[in-house]
């Protein structure tokens, strides 16, 4: 019974869903922008030199977004484009208000939006309002660019080959970028894409747009572009593709094991090469092929304190991976994902893959990957195959259904070696995205197939939110059954039902300091599948908005936790709480972001109470940034846990301190220093990088990494990497 209420909800949202959506004309319609074809040789230099930019239509008077969406933007704009048989030309010219220097955390790409000036123009190559390109810089000429989804996000992981370059003097900076044809997906033969400009100046705190968007809405919202008009049709693309070699070679040696156990290991010397593929197979769809692929980590991800009962999420950032990277891994919500790329190649090492993304026409996507991962007769690790085939029709103006299939199946299957022989998912999810972004939301239900668990073995979770500028109302829920099982997704956990309502109310003095403040309320409760409850969380949160964008928020928290299995509270491998124990907390604390306008900004939560077993948590994250523009970004993050518990556990002190230091030498020379302690895991950890890219999306990585284990201190693991790329188009 309980399984079909919560289905009979989830079709219910569906019908609400249907009811919200408009098919009236685009909010943004009359903002238009004429683009005509040159045929002048344009040399991206930051300089309007050539006499195509004085004919070229102007997009300017652009709208304020933020503190207030209400009137003109103080800083001036001015964008002009054009274009030629190869590349889109976009140049910018954004000026300055005010004295003070221009704020930018380094030189390095991908920055962080909110601590930068910048300039960033977001184009719907499919005029959908749903997927699209992002490219950009900040005052210094520092790129950043991105694969659009959802409507609004924007991938930043995405890499591929543009140029650009920016002038800059005390009363503007002028920022010019070719984007050639090839470098991105559209549709060819239509007239009109969509387009906006965003432009944000920390000087002023003002971010403004070419096209009005809502304050309480990302300038990347595709629903709010304007449209860029074409002077003819784009041609169909001929047929390129692009070959990625590499080459790495890495001395490494093992010290230590992770229980701190000393090891006489001879050092492992090691020689790797491969190579990606990217075929245009039309302007819109694309084939990715990858031969011994190196998914090694020239990044280390950042560590974290976990507290929770269950395993972290960390972002995928390979970049075979990435593009309509939509299609596979969004499908879901945050804790129920189906398809989770990095279970690929991370425990055993990828042979070989293929993968096929794109549209088809204007109303269907598709998405198809195989790849095959090598035996690890160590672990007792199989052979395996991963196939994902993923079907998305468009409905209406935004909304879409996606049908999926994924399946990992053993190629040596043993009852004597780990896993399944296989273990495949299917089902479908609907997304709703009405024109305006006032509602939102999405549902999807899922069945999953493995070898000895049968029955209760579907997954059905649905949300629907309400935005406007004062208000923010929302639902989710998810029901999983005890024996669904996502062996290539993430899902922590199973056989529960989870309801999660939140509302917020936010209000706006008509002047003084504060932007804006108001109450938010969320509570989410988790059932077992005969509706006994297991867990719950009330979190009341009183948020300020200051109008120099400082935030600081109250904070008051209730748990309620039953344990469905024993759990160590430490995490280190001490005597566990003992299963179906009921244990119950509150807790109060405090959030402060500072004004991202400043050289010197920090970030500051503090959490205090109660914890398992009637004990305390004191809880306090810190980060700490400085910057000596352009050239050097200083970031210091610290946690601090002090858990008190009675016997056996006692007092557990956990800190994790990791500062990082970025220099960027160039827009190109990139030199980074990252260590980090983590006292809950016992390790120290050191890893510095050098980066040269020497041509656009080509790299040189030279990486060193120490591995130390804590107390006493000794090295557990060290090695050093090199590694070369090359993106070779034709």
């Amino acid at each position: 019974m309980p399984t079909l209420k919560l289905k009979t909800i989830s079709l219910a949202v569906c019908l609400l869903s249907l009811t919200t959506i408009g098919t009236a004309q685009k909010i943004n319609a009359g903002f238009k922008y004429h683009i005509h074809k040159t045929t002048q040789a344009i040399k991206v230099d930051g300089m309007m030199l050539e006499s195509v930019w004085n004919t070229a239509e102007v997009a300017e008077s652009f709208k304020m977004v933020q503190p207030m969406d209400t009137s003109k933007a103080k800083v001036p704009t001015q964008v002009r484009m054009t274009y030629d048989d190869n590349n889109l030309y976009i140049i910018a010219t954004c000026y300055k208000v005010g004295a003070g220097l221009d704020m930018v955390e380094s030189l390095k790409r991908d920055w962080n939006f909110t601590k930068n000036d910048n300039f960033i123009a977001f184009i719907d190559t499919y005029a959908d309002l749903t997927n699209g390109f992002a490219f950009g810089a900040n005052s210094a000429g520092a790129q950043w660019d991105g694969t659009m989804f959802e409507g609004g996000s924007v991938d930043l992981n995405w890499d591929n080959k543009w140029t650009s370059e920016i002038t800059n003097d005390n009363t503007k900076y002028t920022w010019e970028a070719a984007i050639p044809f090839k470098s991105i997906r559209y549709k060819a033969g239509i007239m009109e894409w969509g387009i906006n400009f965003s432009r944000n100046d920390l000087i002023t705190t003002e971010k403004s747009s070419w096209a009005p968007v809502p304050r309480y809405f990302p300038t990347a919202s595709l629903a709010y572009t304007g449209t860029l008009v074409w002077d003819a049709p784009l041609p169909e693309h001929q047929n390129n593709f692009s070959l990625i070699p590499y080459v790495k070679s890495s001395v490494s040696k093992e010290f230590a094991n992770n229980a701190g156990v000393k090891t006489n290991l001879p050092t492992n010397y090691n020689t790797d090469f491969g190579m990606d593929a990217k075929i245009s197979l039309n302007s819109s769809l694309n084939l990715d092929l990858t031969i011994h692929p190196d998914f090694s980590q020239v990044e280390v991800d950042r560590q974290v304190t976990n507290l929770s009962r269950f395993e972290l999420f960390f972002p995928e950032k390979r970049q075979f991976f990435l593009e309509n990277a939509d299609l596979f891994s969004n499908l879901g919500f945050e804790n129920v994902r189906p398809f989770f790329s990095r279970r690929i190649g991370l425990a055993t090492p990828i042979d070989f893959g293929a993968r096929m993304s794109g549209r088809l026409n204007k109303d269907w996507r598709i998405g198809l990957m195989d790849m095959k991962t090598g035996a690890d007769n160590a672990s007792s690790t199989m052979a395996q195959n991963f196939a994902v085939l993923a079907i998305q029709r468009k409905l209406f103006k935004k909304s879409s259904v996606e049908f999926f299939y994924i399946d990992k199946t053993a190629l040596d299957y043993s009852s004597t070696k780990q896993g399944n022989a296989f273990n495949r998912n299917f089902g479908f999810e609907f997304l709703l995205a009405p024109k305006n972004n006032t509602w939102s939301g999405k549902t999807i239900f899922i069945k999953s197939i493995t070898p000895d668990k049968n029955g209760n073995d579907m997954m059905n979770a649905a949300n629907l939110q309400y935005s406007t500028k004062k208000w923010i109302i929302s639902w989710q829920h998810e029901l999983v059954g005890n024996n669904y099982n996502a062996e290539v997704g993430y899902v922590p956990r199973n056989n529960y039902v989870k309801i999660s309502p939140s509302i917020t109310r936010l209000f706006f003095p008509n002047s003084g300091a504060v932007l804006s403040h108001g109450p938010q309320f969320n509570s989410t409760f988790y059932f077992n599948t005969s509706l006994g409850q297991t867990d719950n969380t009330k979190l009341f949160t009183y948020l300020v908005t200051f109008r120099n964008k400082t935030t600081i928020a109250a904070v008051a928290q209730n748990d309620y936790v039953e344990l469905l299995s024993p759990f160590d509270p430490t995490r280190i491998g001490k005597t566990p709480l003992a299963a179906h124990t009921i244990h119950q907390w509150s807790s109060t604390g405090f959030d402060l972001i500072s004004a991202p306008q400043h050289k010197f900004t920090y970030a500051l939560s503090s959490r205090v109470g109660g914890y398992y077993a009637d004990g305390s948590l004191f809880s306090v994250t810190a980060n700490v940034g400085y910057r000596i523009q352009p050239f050097v970004n200083i970031d210091l993050s610290s946690t601090f846990n002090h858990i008190g518990l009675p016997q056996p556990w006692g007092n557990n002190n956990f800190l994790l301190v990791g500062p990082k230091v970025d220099v960027t030498m160039t827009n190109k020379l990139f030199f980074t220093t990252f260590f980090q302690y983590n006292e809950q895991t016992k390790n120290i950890n050191f890893n510095t990088r050098f980066q040269w890219r020497y041509k656009p999306a080509s790299d040189l990585f030279i990486v060193y990494t120490d591995n130390y284990y804590i107390g006493p201190v000794f090295v557990k693991n060290r090695a050093v990497v090199l590694k070369f790329t090359y993106w070779w188009n034709k």
